[in-house]
Parts: structure tokens; sequence; C-alpha cells
């Protein structure tokens, strides 16, 4: 509970600190649209690194303890499920174990872009003071931006950890090829 305490409070004070450096006339992004906005970046890579590696590789792992790179995005797609139910006060719809049910790419890719459908509605409704009541979470209540945060580190630590298969596949990520052409690149 201190653990997600100290992170809530840390995102407030990241989203705080952001707006009060934004120069005269700049933007004031409140809590729920940095949610929003960093949820849809996420949704962005992910879904464009599921797309982007040919079918062929989705067994490929770049060691054998480690999961296929079908397994990494299943096991975002189950996490996104458990997340974003807690923020939705509902009970989880989804009973499977991803990660290993879900082997080939269209599956994976499916299974991966249902999981953001149904986290889409409590993001898009989010607001500044819904973010901040508090939802069940396993034994705890935990404000509902801090479950929902969890979604978009998990997603960018799964992320950080697939741009590894793609690029030991020679291939470069959906965020660095986004970067590129935003600076006149390849």
């Amino acid at each position: 509970m201190k653990s997600v305490i100290c992170f809530t409070v840390g995102v407030l004070l990241a989203a705080s600190t952001s707006s009060a450096q934004a120069p005269a006339g700049g933007q004031k992004i409140g809590l729920a649209q940095g949610l929003q906005r960093s949820y849809n970046g996420i949704k962005t890579n992910l879904n464009e690194a599921a797309a982007k590696m040919p079918d062929a590789d989705y067994s490929f792992t770049p060691s054998p303890d480690i999961r296929t790179y079908a397994g990494q995005l299943g096991h975002v797609a189950f996490w996104n499920y458990v997340f974003c139910a807690a923020a939705k006060g509902e009970a989880n719809p989804n009973r499977e174990e991803l990660e290993k049910t879900k082997t080939a790419k269209p599956d994976v890719v499916k299974v991966l872009a249902d999981s953001f459908a149904y986290c889409d509605p409590v993001f898009a409704s989010l607001t500044d003071e819904s973010a901040l009541q508090l939802v069940k979470q396993g034994q705890n209540e935990v404000a509902r931006g801090s479950v929902l945060a969890n979604v978009i580190s998990h997603g960018n630590e799964e992320y950080g950890i697939i741009t590894v298969y793609l690029r030991t596949k020679k291939m470069v990520p959906p965020s660095t090829e986004r970067a590129q052409r935003g600076r006149g690149g390849r």
C-alpha cells in the first residue's frame, strides 16, 4: 500500500511539475489528460509492434528462459484486463492465461487489441476527480488513477523488452521509426 501511495504522489508531482514549467500560454495538462495521453502512446507502440513482427517470428525468444514474442504481448493483454477491470470496479472478463494460450500472430494481435478496447472506455471517461476515487484492487482500495498508471507503466516496461526482440531481428521499433520520420530520418 505504501508503494502505491508513493507512486500516486510521484505521478501527481510529475504532472504538477510539468505543468508548472509550461511556458507562458502553454498547455496545462491535468492528471486525467496526462494519463490518457500516456495510455494512447503505449497503446500505439504495442499495437504497432504486434503488427510489425512477421508471423513466423511470434515464437521467437532471444533467450530460452524468457517468453516468446507472442508470450510478451499476451502478457500485456492479460494485465490490461486485470488493471482495467479493477479500475472499472467489475470482475475481470478474461479467464485465460493469454501469454500461454495465444501463440499465432492473428490471435495475439486480436487479443491485444481487445484488451485495449476493454481499457479504452475507462481511460476516455477519466477525469481528474475520478482518477482520485478509490477502487478495489485485491484486498486494497487504491486511487483509480494509480491503477490505470499501472497499465501505462507495465505497458512501457514490456514495450522496452519487446524492442529488444525487434532489434534482435534487425527491425526498428515503431516508436523509433516515428521519431526518425519526425527528424527527417529514414
